[in-house]
């Protein structure tokens, strides 16, 4: 049977009595059976199997042939339609906020807040792309007396969609609105152990009205992801994971001359300079750091804080870490949840301990919460700071994505310049200064796709995102995302008698 809540199917659990969700593939109009690898779902805050999932390599060639169907139907549509159509959506998701939240809470761990904060500003991105929508149009130039060019904006056919565990719905949604937006069909690809949100999506984009494929959920892992990359009716694959993943992934892509576009990792730094707000600093230090339990690729997890202020700041940072409220992410005062996996735990405490046996000194956390105040089970880690560290410490050169954050003191604008440029990575930077000139200087200095001044994490449905170096290629949101979806075409007329230059 259907859950009226969720969408999964249930069957009997194996503990308890009670039936547990079962997780399947949603394509064309409906969920797929029960196939393939059956995946346990675990909540993160308590280790307890809540759900199952099902990946299914089968149903890639189903969920491809369906979305190529889909394709002639909604890339025919007037352009008003479609963004009617992704009006309509941003406002079935808003309806269905609160169970989206809890869906993607219990997937990855982030605090319900946090989730239902994702959820609500989702909308804005549909409506901003059903109004990018809108405004798409050829462009016609004059070659000659009797002859004119049509450039035509096409999209570009079925798009692949691969998503991390955290943000499925959110990230999905940054790949998703406006791919539609341009005509494509789009295939979202969660990973199996956060499935929910994006099972729902298809479902719920189904109630909008959109015609069955041209939204489609495969749940799958890299079997999948192989699969849907390699497939020769799939044009184009987008996809926000870690560096190696997306070169692997865009080796695949490249071979079969495929649009790859990709957000891939980041190990962010964050500069203070001495005339900073100190205050204002250190509160959007810590949100940086340790928002999502460190768990997201633009995480400024390498602070640089200038010599005169550093003691200062580490005293000032280190007390504001701790008043963090640790805790069930289901409750609405909780500030940081749990990690995502066991293994991400692992890792972790790996990095840490390794820091603090090489020299560095914990300031705060670096180590597990005691067993308290719903934080008896999961994968639970405390923010960490980790001060007196070197650059060449893997702490300071390798993506945690975990509560870690780093301190190191520099002198002059150049030492903090080549310690922020220092790594291949290239997503993010954060700059504290109330000197203008400064700040003019030193944004065109810093290798990063987005640099923040004075502020932090602010994102925007129209601002372009996306990495330096091995940190991404092309851009997420803004009209720049748009283009990322469509291909050119060029039509050439002559109304006149064509030119003979073999003629007598």
């Amino acid at each position: 049977m259907t859950s009226p809540t969720t969408g999964a199917t249930t069957r009997p659990a194996t503990r308890a009595g009670t039936p547990l969700p079962v997780w399947t593939s949603f394509i064309g109009d409906r969920a797929t059976p029960p196939a393939g690898t059956e995946v346990p779902l675990l909540d993160p805050a308590t280790g307890a199997h809540w759900a199952t999932a099902h990946q299914d390599p089968e149903a890639v060639t189903e969920a491809v042939a369906a979305a190529r169907t889909a394709l002639r139907t909604w890339s025919a549509l007037p352009q008003h339609t479609r963004a009617d159509l992704l009006h309509r959506l941003g406002d079935v998701l808003a309806a269905h906020g609160d169970e989206l939240a809890a869906l993607e809470t219990r997937a990855n761990g982030k605090p319900l807040a946090a989730t239902r904060a994702e959820v609500a500003a989702l909308v804005r991105w549909y409506r901003y792309f059903a109004a990018v929508a809108e405004t798409l149009e050829d462009r016609s130039r004059t070659l000659s007396a009797s002859a004119s060019a049509v450039i035509r904006q096409e999209p570009l056919g079925v798009v692949a969609a691969l998503t991390p565990f955290n943000g499925a719905l959110s990230l999905g949604s940054w790949k998703l609105a406006p791919a539609l937006a341009a005509g494509n069909t789009v295939i979202l690809k969660p990973p199996p152990q956060a499935p929910a949100s994006s099972v729902r999506l298809a479902e719920l984009a189904l109630e909008a009205g959109f015609p069955p494929g041209v939204v489609t959920t495969v749940i799958g892992g890299a079997a999948e992801a192989r699969l849907l990359t390699e497939h020769p009716d799939v044009a184009m694959v987008t996809f926000t994971g870690s560096t190696a993943v997306a070169r692997e992934i865009g080796a695949r892509a490249a071979s079969r001359m495929k649009r790859f576009v990709c957000e891939a990792g980041g190990k962010s730094a964050h500069v203070v300079f001495a005339d900073a707000d100190l205050d204002a600093a250190v509160a959007a230090a810590r949100q940086g750091a340790f928002s999502a339990a460190g768990q997201t690729c633009v995480a400024g997890s390498r602070l640089l804080v200038q010599d005169e202020v550093y003691e200062e700041f580490l005293t000032r940072f280190a007390r504001s870490v701790d008043r963090l409220r640790v805790g069930d992410p289901r409750d609405p005062d909780t500030q940081i949840g749990p990690l995502a996996s066991a293994a991400a735990l692992t890792r972790v405490e790996s990095y840490v301990s390794d820091a603090v046996r090489a020299g560095a000194r914990a300031l705060t956390g670096a180590r597990r919460p005691e067993p308290a105040g719903g934080t008896e089970g999961g994968y639970w880690y405390l923010p960490t700071v980790l001060a007196d560290v070197r650059p060449d410490m893997a702490v300071c050169r390798e993506e945690i994505f975990g509560p870690v954050v780093t301190v190191q003191p520099f002198g002059t604008e150049d030492e903090a310049v080549a310690v922020a440029n220092s790594l291949e990575y290239g997503l993010a930077a954060g700059l504290w200064t109330r000197d203008a000139s400064r700040a003019h200087r030193l944004t065109a200095r810093l290798d990063a796709g987005v640099v923040w001044v004075n502020t932090y994490r602010l994102l925007h449905w129209s601002v372009p995102f996306g990495g330096h170096k091995q940190s991404g290629l092309g851009r997420e949101n803004g009209v720049e995302a748009v283009q990322e979806f469509l291909q050119t075409k060029s039509v050439i007329t002559e109304y006149g008698i064509p030119a003979d230059p073999f003629g007598d």
